[in-house]
């Protein structure tokens, strides 16, 4: 097992590498030390052992985790909830109100993640546990979560990526763990000074409007820091507002010509690469700079939320 040690973001936060897709950088789980010590994202079950061997090379025992939190149950952010609650006997999951019984009952989850994964799915989910409705903790728009004597963890009903997709503000940093609502930061490009951020449009519950709305209202409450489920922070929340607004413009005026021709997501997706490749090469990324396989992955799976939003 490849493993990375996690980072330390800032004095109490740590991100620790799902190795999500076998992808390094793609899919992170973030570490609270507080009282209560609080896990923000479990990505998929292939996860849970960097999930959990990162908590032991921080120090901390798996009694100690209090509260695991999940922005949305998404497999990619909550596949791994019920093998790492099985892990942690002292602790409760904190979904949204309109995620929580997928989680007791995950068929339907299943089901939604095969019919875009195909073969694929086993080898990237594979375990998914349902989870006992009495270590579930639901909480919605402007719930709050004390996870220690000066930190109130607040819930934001956030949709636009998914109906049950809560962000959760951090009052100690002026930060909010954003999930998918605000897109994906490739933390590839850093080290070429970089820094690009894409909306996250897959399917089935994408919605623009909705997406704009959750941009929107984080905007204007003037974030010092944005942590992303893929991937990391950033300190320039303007920067990826910015960015997720205008290539969600973008994206949705392709997507309609493409669906205007009657043509597939296929076509979508090499297109949406096309404009990303272009927008890059005036920044000297070569096109053969490895962040492509991750682009490659995101634009198809958003090219089939977008023509699935189209298609409704």
């Amino acid at each position: 097992m490849k493993q990375t040690k996690p980072i330390q973001i800032n004095e109490r936060i740590y991100l620790i590498d799902g190795h999500d897709l076998g992808v390094e950088e793609r899919t992170g789980i973030y570490v609270i030390q507080e009282e209560e010590l609080t896990i923000v994202e479990t990505s998929a079950s292939p996860s849970i052992k960097y999930v959990i061997e990162g908590l032991k090379s921080l120090g901390f025992s798996l009694e100690e985790v209090k509260y695991i939190i999940v922005t949305h149950i998404h497999l990619d952010h909550a596949g791994g909830a019920g093998l790492l609650i099985k892990e942690c006997p002292n602790a409760k999951l904190v979904v949204h109100p309109k995620g929580a019984r997928h989680l007791a009952n995950p068929e339907r989850l299943i089901a939604g993640a095969k019919a875009v994964y195909g073969e694929k799915f086993s080898q990237l989910f594979e375990p998914i546990i349902p989870i006992d409705e009495e270590r579930l903790l639901i909480k919605g728009e402007g719930d709050t979560l004390k996870i220690g004597s000066n930190c109130v963890l607040e819930f934001l009903d956030t949709p636009g990526h998914a109906k049950h997709h809560f962000s959760i503000y951090d009052p100690i940093t002026n930060g909010m763990f954003t999930g998918d609502t605000v897109g994906v930061r490739y933390e590839q490009l850093i080290p070429d000074g970089v820094h690009l951020f894409l909306p996250s449009t897959s399917p089935n519950q994408f919605d623009p409007i909705e997406m704009q709305r959750a941009i929107d209202r984080m905007q204007e409450m003037k974030l010092d820091f944005i942590y992303f489920g893929h991937y990391g922070m950033t300190n320039l929340p303007n920067e990826a507002f910015l960015q997720v607004s205008s290539w969600l413009e973008i994206f949705l005026n392709e997507a309609k010509s493409i669906y205007a021709e009657q043509q597939g997501y296929e076509k979508l997706a090499e297109c949406l690469v096309s404009l990303v490749r272009e927008h890059l090469r005036k920044y000297s990324i070569p096109d053969n700079h490895e962040v492509y396989k991750l682009i490659q992955l995101d634009m198809e799976v958003s090219a089939m939320g977008l023509i699935d939003y189209l298609s409704k």
